[in-house]
C-alpha cells in the first residue's frame, strides 16, 4: 500500500473481524483452552486478550480530545497497517490486558469480541468525518489520530489471529 492509498477504515474493521472469526474456527472449548507450551497463551486467552484491548481501545476513541485541526498521514496510516500484523517483532501485554480468566467458555468470549467489534465499527461509520481531529497516544506507536488507532484495532485482530493460527499448528489441530 503506497502512502497515497486512502485506509477504507471499514472495510479494514470488517476483514479483520472476518480473519479473527476464521482463524478460531469451530474449535472445541478443550482446544481453545490449550496451550501449545506453558510460556504461551490459549486461543481463548487470546479471545480474551483481544476482546479487552478492543473495549479499551473504543472507550479511549470515545473520550479522545480534539485536536485544532485535522491530523492526516496516510503513509503512517499505511505503516500501521503492515506493522501492527506483524508478529516478528514480539510484544509484551500490559498488565491490563492480560488475560484473567474473564470468559468461562470460547463461546462467550467470541460472543464478547463480536458485540465489540460491531460497536468499533459502528464508531468509525459515525465518527468517519472526525476521525482525523481526534488525538490519541498509544504506548507502542506514539501520538497518532482516531484513523490510525483503528488501524491499529484491526491489525491487533490480524496479529491474533496469526497467534492463534500458529498455537493451534503447534497443537496439531486443523
Amino acid at each position: 500500500m503506497t502512502p497515497q492509498e486512502k485506509i477504507e477504515i471499514v472495510p479494514l474493521l470488517e476483514a479483520s473481524r472476518e480473519e479473527f472469526l476464521a482463524a478460531v474456527g469451530s474449535l472445541s472449548e478443550e482446544q481453545a483452552r490449550a496451550k501449545p507450551d506453558p510460556s504461551c497463551w490459549s486461543v481463548l486467552e487470546c479471545v480474551e486478550h483481544v476482546t479487552t484491548v478492543e473495549e479499551r481501545f473504543l472507550k479511549r476513541l470515545e473520550t479522545a480530545p480534539r485536536l485544532n485541526a485535522p491530523r492526516v498521514d496516510k503513509q503512517k496510516e499505511a505503516e500501521l497497517a503492515k506493522r501492527v500484523p506483524d508478529r516478528s517483532q514480539r510484544a509484551q501485554a500490559p498488565d491490563a490486558a492480560r488475560p484473567i480468566g474473564r470468559f468461562m467458555t470460547l463461546a462467550q468470549a467470541m460472543e464478547q469480541f463480536c458485540v465489540n467489534r460491531a460497536q468499533t465499527i459502528r464508531f468509525a461509520k459515525d465518527g468517519a468525518p472526525e476521525l482525523y481531529w481526534l488525538s490519541l497516544e498509544h504506548p507502542r506507536f506514539g501520538p497518532v489520530n482516531g484513523s490510525e488507532f483503528l488501524v491499529i484495532v484491526a491489525g491487533h485482530a490480524r496479529r491474533h489471529a496469526a497467534q492463534i493460527r500458529e498455537a493451534k499448528a503447534a497443537l496439531g489441530i486443523a
